[in-house]
C-alpha cells in the first residue's frame, strides 16, 4: 500500500532518530547498536519494518539452534548474485531485523535470523519469498513456552503464504509438520542430532517411530494419510552434499556435524530460491569461520581458549561433540539471566559425557548448579565462578570453553580487558 506524505515523513523522522540512537550507542560504549535503533524507529513509526522492507525478496531463517550460522551462511551465498542486507550480530527480534534494514536500505536481497516466536508476525510484514526451517526443540521454557505451541505458530504462518518457497530439514519430525502441507518445499535432510523433542506426533497424537535413515507416524492422520519423513532432495553422505544439481565435499572450516546440516540448508535456499549457481553457494558456506565470535580462538597468557556458545539442551549436546578431547583443560560456564532462561533444570536432559583426564573447571553465576550436574554425572572437576579465573586455574596450553549465551556474551567482553589477551 503506497503511503501519504505524513506517513512518509514519520518514517524518515524513524529513521533519522534511530541512527542518531545508534551513533550515540556506539560512541558511548553502551553497545553495538544493534538494538536501540530499532527500538527508536519502532516507537516512532509501528510500520517502519514494512517501509524498509520496501518489498525486496527476503527470506526468513528460524529454528531452536543453528540460526545465526546459517544465517551467515546464506547471506554469503547469496552475495555471489545480489546485494544482501542480513542481521549478521544476531539480534533476531523486531528491534534487531529493523536495525539491519536500516543499514542495509540500499541492499537488493534481505536475510534475516527470525526467533521462532516472531517469524509469524515478521513474515506477515515482509511478505517474504523463503523460510528456512531447521529444527525445533526445547528452548528457554520460561519465555518460549511449550514446543508444540511453537510448532503450531509457524505451521499457521507457513499456510498464510502458499507462495512462498519453504526450505525445511525433513529429519526433524517438528519442522516436517510445520511445512508438510505446504506447496511448495525442498526437503532437506540436514540431520537431528536432539530426538527429546520429536517422539509424538504434533498432527495426530501417538508415537513417532524413529529408524536408520527414516521416521514415520504410527498413527494416521485425519485424512488416512501416513506422516512420515519425506525424501529429501538434498541430503548429506558424510561431508558430501547431493544436490538436484550434483554433489560436493563440504570443506567447512566450522566444527560438527550440525553445521554440516546448516550449510545444506543454506545452500539448498540459495539455489533453489534464488537461482545462486550450486558450485558459488558451496564455496560461500565453506567460507564461514567466525560467527559473532562463537567458533573463535583466543589467546590468554599462555592459554589458548577455543570458545564454543550452546543455549538449550540440544545445542549443548551438539557443542559438547565439539570439545577436543586432548586439549588441556575445559571450562563450562552457565548464567541464568532473562536472555538464558532462569530455569535450568534442563542441564540434567544432557547427556555429559566423560572427561576423564581433562580438567573440567564449572563457572558462571549458576556454576553451582553445573557443578551438582557434573557431580552427578561422575565427573571430576572444580568450581570458579569467574569465567576468566577458571581459565587461568587451567594447565598452560589449549583450553576449551562452552557457555551459554549471556556467559558467552560476558566472557567476551571480559576477555579483551586482559593484559594478556590477543584476539
Amino acid at each position: 500500500m503506497k503511503k501519504g506524505p505524513l506517513s512518509r515523513l514519520r518514517s524518515r523522522a524513524a529513521v533519522t532518530a534511530a541512527m542518531l540512537a545508534t551513533s550515540a550507542s556506539r560512541a558511548t560504549g553502551r553497545g553495538a547498536g544493534g538494538m536501540i535503533g530499532g527500538l527508536v524507529a519502532n516507537a516512532i513509526d509501528p510500520s517502519i519494518m514494512q517501509s524498509l522492507g520496501g518489498g525486496r525478496p527476503t527470506v526468513l531463517v528460524t529454528g531452536t539452534n543453528g540460526k545465526s550460522t546459517t544465517t551467515r551462511m546464506l547471506a554469503g551465498a547469496m552475495s555471489a548474485k545480489h546485494t544482501v542486507a542480513t542481521n549478521d550480530g544476531g539480534d533476531n527480534m523486531d528491534a534487531g531485523i529493523i536495525s539491519a534494514l536500516m543499514a542495509g536500505r540500499k541492499a537488493s536481497h534481505v536475510v534475516l535470523e527470525v526467533d521462532e516466536l516472531h517469524v509469524p508476525s515478521v513474515a506477515q510484514r515482509l511478505s517474504p519469498q523463503a523460510l528456512v526451517l531447521l529444527n525445533l526443540s526445547r528452548d528457554q521454557l520460561d519465555r518460549v513456552g511449550e514446543i508444540n505451541k511453537i510448532e503450531r505458530a509457524l505451521r499457521s504462518a507457513v499456510e498464510a503464504h502458499p507462495e512462498m518457497k519453504v526450505i525445511a530439514n525433513c529429519d526433524d519430525v517438528l519442522m516436517t509438520s510445520v511445512a508438510f502441507d505446504h506447496p511448495n518445499v525442498v526437503w532437506v535432510a540436514a540431520g537431528a542430532g536432539w530426538l527429546g523433542d520429536s517422539v509424538t506426533n504434533p498432527r495426530s497424537g501417538g508415537h513417532v517411530v524413529q529408524t536408520e535413515g527414516d521416521w514415520y507416524g504410527v498413527e494416521k492422520l485425519a485424512d488416512g494419510r501416513e506422516f512420515r519423513r519425506p525424501t529429501p532432495s538434498y541430503w548429506l553422505e558424510g561431508t558430501t552434499l547431493h544436490s538436484p544439481h550434483g554433489s560436493a565435499e563440504l570443506n567447512l572450516k566450522l566444527p560438527g556435524r550440525a553445521n554440516l546440516g546448516n550449510a545444506a540448508q543454506a545452500i539448498a535456499a540459495a539455489v533453489e530460491a534464488f537461482d545462486v549457481p550450486f558450485d558459488q553457494a558451496v564455496r560461500a558456506t565453506e567460507g564461514v569461520d567466525n560467527v559473532a565470535g562463537r567458533y573463535s580462538t583466543v589467546r590468554l597468557g599462555e592459554r589458548e581458549v577455543h570458545l564454543l556458545l550452546a543455549k538449550n539442551p540440544a545445542g549443548w549436546q551438539e557443542a559438547l561433540s565439539m570439545v577436543d578431547r586432548s586439549a588441556d583443560g575445559l571450562v563450562i560456564a552457565t548464567n541464568g539471566q532473562v536472555a538464558d532462561g532462569e530455569d535450568l533444570s534442563w542441564l540434567w536432559d544432557v547427556k555429559f559425557e566423560d572427561f576423564e583426564g581433562l580438567k573440567v573447571v564449572a563457572a558462571g553465576e549458576r556454576g553451582t548448579d553445573l557443578a551438582v550436574r557434573l557431580l552427578y554425572a561422575d565427573i571430576e572437576h572444580s568450581l570458579i565462578h569467574d569465567p576468566v579465573d577458571a581459565i587461568r586455574a587451567c594447565p598452560p596450553g589449549r583450553v576449551e570453553v562452552l557457555a551459554n549465551y549471556t556467559a558467552f556474551r560476558d566472557l567476551k567482553k571480559d576477555l579483551t580487558k586482559q593484559e594478556d589477551y590477543r584476539g
